[in-house]
């Protein structure tokens, strides 16, 4: 690493992250707040962004002076950076996917429990003294019900096996990103087939595609239609895959049997907002992977990639691997 390279962070990041930064001896700028008008005259002669998910990378921000190399995103995603635009600058983007698998894997399961055992229900019911809810037998068990995973990356194949191993539960999934290998190496308790059927079987549906313009809005009034009226369907992906109006009819008029929301088409959530006034659906606001240990896993990730590209190294999770044919990263280590 030669002379004093700059880190831009939009927002602020774990302790354990910044001792990464200061123990290579990075200058460090954290922007009051993260909004454009204030993080854009801050990149100046700036080499690194390390990006939360507070603001939005965009064109329009990265036409300010900047000597940017790297965009480092501690989450999974990369939806708030215009990969387009970083790639035409040669900004290498990369993200922490991985590091969040366990985390948002366990934040949908709690909501698949939540929804299959009504616990809501029971303790508002408790609460109100009603204790003869309980012969009302709301709860139903996962046992030898059928889940339908959207999405069978790292997260959405690690929920299928827990439901899989524990609750016997029959596991229907949809990727057409999956080859034909990978499947076949689920094949003795996965079944891969189209979107419609695995609406139509599925008892509860996890979704866990990323957010691009052909999975936007794809789960529709449509999709609502042709699943079960006794089904569930849970979130934890981003909420721009959902049709949040068709949704909201699908939950009031009973075409489903209730949701399971960690994502939303605008975050925060509104006020006013319909979701808000559903009894048959939980809502938790972009947590999943806002675990204590899994934030400072993310962060440290994030910041130690940064450290790697400095020193001549290729990082890890390149989310724009095209811009490595540029010049000025053909020396990288690890190539």
């Amino acid at each position: 690493m030669t002379g004093k390279m700059k880190v831009l962070l939009p927002q602020p990041i774990e302790r354990e992250a910044l001792d990464i930064l200061a123990a290579n001896r990075l200058d460090v700028i954290t922007a009051a707040e993260p909004k454009p008008e204030i993080v854009g005259p801050l990149m100046k002669d700036t080499q690194a962004i390390v990006l939360r998910t507070g603001i939005k990378i965009t064109r329009e921000l990265l036409a300010h002076p900047n000597d940017l190399m790297t965009i480092s995103r501690t989450g999974a995603g990369v939806d708030n950076v215009d990969l387009a635009a970083a790639t035409e600058k040669g900004i290498i983007v990369t993200s922490s996917i991985g590091a969040n698998t366990t985390s948002v894997a366990e934040h949908a399961m709690a909501l698949i429990l939540a929804l299959f055992k009504q616990l809501f229900l029971m303790d508002a019911e408790v609460r109100k003294g009603n204790f003869s809810i309980r012969y009302k037998n709301c709860p139903a068990d996962l046992r030898d019900k059928t889940i339908g995973i959207v999405g069978f990356g790292r997260i959405g194949s690690l929920i299928a096996r827990g439901c899989h191993d524990l609750f016997a539960m029959k596991v229907l999934a949809c990727d057409a990103l999956l080859g034909d290998a990978q499947k076949a190496s689920y094949r003795d308790w996965v079944r891969f087939t189209d979107l419609a059927e695995l609406c139509r079987d599925s008892d509860v549906i996890s979704i866990h595609t990323p957010l691009t313009p052909d999975t936007r809005g794809m789960f529709n009034r449509r999709f609502f239609s042709q699943m079960k009226r006794t089904a569930f369907i849970v979130n934890t992906s981003r909420g721009g895959v959902i049709d949040e109006g068709a949704l909201i009819q699908a939950l009031k008029e009973g075409v489903i049997a209730g949701a399971g929301l960690d994502v939303f088409e605008n975050e925060p959530i509104p006020a006013g907002h319909e979701l808000l006034e559903l009894r048959n659906v939980i809502l938790t606001p972009h947590t999943a992977a806002l675990t204590q240990e899994c934030v400072i896993r993310m962060a440290v990730a994030g910041a130690q990639r940064v450290v790697d590209l400095f020193n001549g190294f290729l990082p890890e999770n390149v989310a724009n691997p095209e811009v490595l044919a540029l010049r000025r990263w053909r020396s990288l280590k690890g190539r």
